[in-house]
């Protein structure tokens, strides 16, 4: 992002503080980073942190595709977007990678997003979300119907195809058949 956007104001989210520092460093003066988990709360919770496959990490333990996962509990702070963004910041671009999480951090971005709506790109499949007890009803109707955007998988996206419906989001989460989508006006 730094690259296609050099004079854009960047905002980093990292829970696992020895990866907030290492990002911290690298990206110093950059990027405006917060040692926190996204969420629609305030507080503080566990969080997993899989010491041998840190992309799974999160919120809650979930499905884990590698043998054996070394996990270590630790407490990580929780905020919401709303409360960490200016409102006189336009917010042009969210990505959300959070293992299942996604609604939650959604949520704490309601007044972020209908205010700005922003281009959102975010994971969201099976082996995850089920963890979360987020239903793809959660997600359109968060989207679609509360923030006034579109979904759309990220291939009819760039080739401006038409958006998904609620029983396309549907079926293509219940046959697992992507992950990655986009929300936007």
């Amino acid at each position: 992002m730094l690259k296609y956007a050099p004079k854009g104001k960047h905002f980093g989210f990292e829970p696992i503080p020895s990866f907030f520092e290492k990002l911290e460093e690298k990206y110093n003066g950059n990027t405006k980073m917060y040692s926190c988990a996204l969420s629609e709360t305030k507080g503080e919770t566990t969080f997993q942190f899989v010491k041998n496959a840190p992309a799974y990490s999160g919120i809650k333990k979930r499905k884990y595709d590698v043998k054996n996962p070394e996990i270590e509990e630790i407490k990580v702070k929780l905020e919401k977007l709303d409360n960490l963004i200016e409102d006189a910041f336009k917010v042009d671009l969210i990505k959300i990678d959070v293992e299942g999480a996604e609604l939650g951090v959604l949520k704490g971005a309601k007044e972020t997003i209908k205010k700005n709506r922003p281009v959102i790109v975010f994971e969201f499949g099976k082996g995850a979300s089920e963890f979360y007890g987020t239903k793809p009803e959660d997600i359109y109707s968060f989207l679609v119907d509360e923030c006034g955007l579109r979904i759309f998988n990220l291939h009819d996206w760039i080739k401006g195809n038409k958006s998904l419906s609620l029983d396309d989001l549907s079926k293509t989460y219940h046959e697992s058949l992507e992950y990655y989508f986009i929300a936007a006006k």
